[in-house]
């Protein structure tokens, strides 16, 4: 699960095309993107056009990887899938892209400065993903992961916006990890339907809850504490975040800020509910609206 999964995404990547097939156009992917993640796109619609066609092409890429972590069921397809990408993104800085969204990353990357270490570790955390399932990782693991999924894309992205700075980098740094801890907040129970883990062990150690089998995390009587102490270590990297973003230009990172409204009110909204409703799957389901992401980005126009 990577911080390119979003509560509304209906479409996949996957829909570019593979290898050799036609350059995609970028009014696809816009499409695709408009589709796939509701809160993403309305953040990244307000840049100027070059600027939002090469981060659409990375959250093109992102959601194509992540599809081969999640949905391919052979291991030997995964690894194999993956490791076609590490080639896509060898002919991308070589200057010969063949996949659709790869060709779509180019003027991009030539433009924006786009680091191939950024790309690769994406796909280093997908791996992690695929040669899973990954289940308590200690929080070392775990910052690791949320580094390669998410923050390695904040990287990707405060560069296309135009503040490649170290205040642009803690950005990108504490925003990442915020947006993945909170996506794995959300998704508890869905990611133990897959066999998933992401909470960290010392948190279950603390609190007596065995990690296995993962659907009984959630019916442990102390597992509404371990989650709000979890969701607090998002809190905090939100307000990390924060206090990076009042360093950086407000409309340079206007995508950013809109990105961190819409996913702290999330977490402030889950957090706000009793015990009884932390525990219940379908809590997951109490997300921030079309309307109000949309109220958002109009109020960081402005």
């Amino acid at each position: 699960m990577s911080i390119a999964s979003d509560p509304s995404r209906e479409a996949s990547a996957r829909e570019t095309g593979g290898p050799g097939e036609p350059a995609a156009d970028p009014a696809a992917i816009t499409a695709q993107v408009r589709a796939a993640s509701t809160s993403f796109y309305w953040a990244m619609r307000l840049l100027p056009r070059d600027r939002r066609e090469a981060i659409f092409a990375v959250y093109a890429f992102c959601r194509a990887v992540d599809d081969i972590a999640d949905d391919e069921p052979d291991p030997a397809k995964r690894a194999a899938g993956l490791a076609e990408w590490r080639r896509e993104i060898d002919a991308l800085y070589a200057g010969e892209p063949r996949h659709p969204v790869t060709r779509a990353l180019l003027p991009g990357r030539t433009a924006f400065g786009l680091r191939r270490a950024d790309f690769l570790g994406v796909i280093d955390g997908m791996e992690m993903d695929a040669n899973g399932p990954i289940v308590a990782p200690d929080l070392a693991t775990l910052d690791l992961y949320c580094d390669r999924v998410a923050s390695a894309v904040g990287r990707l992205c405060v560069c296309i916006f135009g503040d490649a700075s170290p205040q642009g980098m803690a950005v990108a740094e504490h925003l990442g990890r915020a947006l993945q801890l909170t996506n794995i907040a959300r998704d508890v129970d869905e990611d133990a339907g897959n066999g998933r883990v992401y909470l960290p062990r010392e948190l279950l150690d603390r609190y007596g809850i065995p990690e296995r089998p993962p659907g009984a995390i959630m019916r442990h009587p102390a597992y509404p504490k371990l989650w709000r102490e979890f969701a607090g270590i998002a809190q905090d990297r939100f307000a990390r975040a924060d206090e990076a973003l009042g360093r950086c230009s407000r409309s340079v990172m206007r995508p950013a800020r809109i990105m961190m409204e819409v996913y702290r009110l999330n977490l402030k909204r889950l957090m706000a509910l009793p015990d009884q409703a932390i525990a219940d799957p379908a809590f997951s389901k109490r997300l921030v609206g079309k309307r109000e992401m949309l109220a958002v980005a109009l109020r960081n126009f402005f």
